[in-house]
């Protein structure tokens, strides 16, 4: 029998990164739609790499047993500019460090070494990301400032 707490944070990480795939893809197709191409494969990138933490997500669940399924996912917040979308997924990425944080902190605690693992991995990896995403985002505003005074 799986402990429901760690039980608790693998349906949680899976919702989370089933969430996030509907996000980054729901914004790649409204980029595409706006001629902003190369926008839009970089959020098609970001969404193959949370079906990545996905995958494995199920797969730890598996091995203990458990039924992988998403709930209810949260209504997909798109955005009306590039600037916007990056904002949105900032948030999204700070959510899943705080939940892998926590997640792997429960894991040292109790000594599951192979969740741990896969929730450090996760968190480093959302680290990466949210560095991705402030990076754009400050590219994207610098150009926007510098669209807004003419230079």
């Amino acid at each position: 029998m799986v402990d429901p707490r760690l039980s608790g944070y693998l349906t949680r990480a899976l919702n989370h990164e089933m969430a996030a795939v509907q996000q980054y893809l729901a914004q790649a197709t409204l980029l595409e739609m706006w001629g902003m191409a190369d926008a839009a494969r970089q959020m098609r990138h970001e969404s193959q790499e949370e079906l990545e933490h996905a995958e494995r997500i199920i797969r730890v669940m598996l091995l203990h047993g458990m039924a992988p399924r998403s709930t209810q996912l949260p209504a997909v917040r798109v955005g009306r500019s590039l600037a916007d979308m990056l904002l949105i997924d900032r948030e999204l990425e700070l959510e899943a460090i705080r939940l892998y944080d926590e997640a792997a902190r429960y894991c040292q605690r109790v000594r599951h070494a192979q969740a741990f693992e896969l929730f450090a991995v996760l968190l480093r990896e959302e680290q990466e990301h949210l560095a991705s995403v402030e990076k754009w985002l400050l590219e994207v505003q610098r150009q926007e400032g510098a669209q807004h005074h003419g230079g």
